[in-house]
C-alpha cells in the first residue's frame, strides 16, 4: 500500500523549544525535574540552559510527505525510539522533517495489517542533527478498506 513512499521525505520545518510548551508537557507526562522549567536550574546546569524532556520532539511539526495521506483517527501507535546527540534546550530553533523509511503487511487476528515505519529527525540552525526517531504507525485492515476507496 505504501511502498512506493519508501524512501521518501518532507521538507525541513522549523519548530522552537518553548519554555512554556516545555513546562506543560513535563506536567502532562508527571516529570517535574527542574531541569524543565526552573531557569536558575538551567543556567547552573553544565548545558547553561532548560532542557526539554526526552519524548518532547513527539509535539513538534515535521511537514507533510507527498503521496503519505494517512487520516487522522484509527492508527494504533506501535512503537517510537528516540536517539539524542546532545539534549534539546528550551529556546533553540529546531529544524525537523520525516522519512518513510519501510512499509510491510502482515495478517493478524483483525485482518491484514500495514506497519509504517517513519523516522523523524531534528537538527539545529547550522545543519548538525540533535536527535532521530524512529515509529512504527499499525494500520488496521479497517482502516487500509478506507484508504483503498
Amino acid at each position: 500500500m505504501f511502498k512506493d513512499r519508501i524512501g521518501k521525505q518532507s521538507n525541513k520545518v522549523k519548530n522552537v523549544v518553548e519554555r512554556g510548551a516545555v513546562k506543560k508537557f513535563a506536567e502532562a507526562i508527571g516529570d517535574l525535574d527542574s531541569i524543565y522549567f526552573d531557569e536558575e536550574t538551567g543556567e547552573n546546569s553544565r548545558y547553561k540552559a532548560n532542557l526539554a524532556p526526552p519524548t518532547f520532539p513527539r509535539t513538534f511539526d515535521y511537514g507533510d510527505i507527498e503521496g503519505l495521506n494517512l487520516p487522522n483517527k484509527g492508527l494504533i501507535h506501535g512503537e517510537q525510539t528516540f536517539h539524542y546527540e546532545r539534549p534539546l534546550r528550551v529556546g533553540e530553533e529546531v529544524y525537523c522533517f520525516a522519512k518513510v523509511k519501510n512499509y510491510f503487511e502482515k495478517k493478524g487476528n483483525f485482518g491484514e495489517m500495514g506497519f509504517l515505519v517513519i523516522e523523524n529527525y531534528g537538527e539545529d540552525v547550522s545543519g548538525a542533527l540533535i536527535f532521530s526517531s524512529t515509529s512504527t504507525v499499525v494500520i488496521s485492515e479497517a482502516v487500509r478498506k478506507e484508504l483503498v476507496k
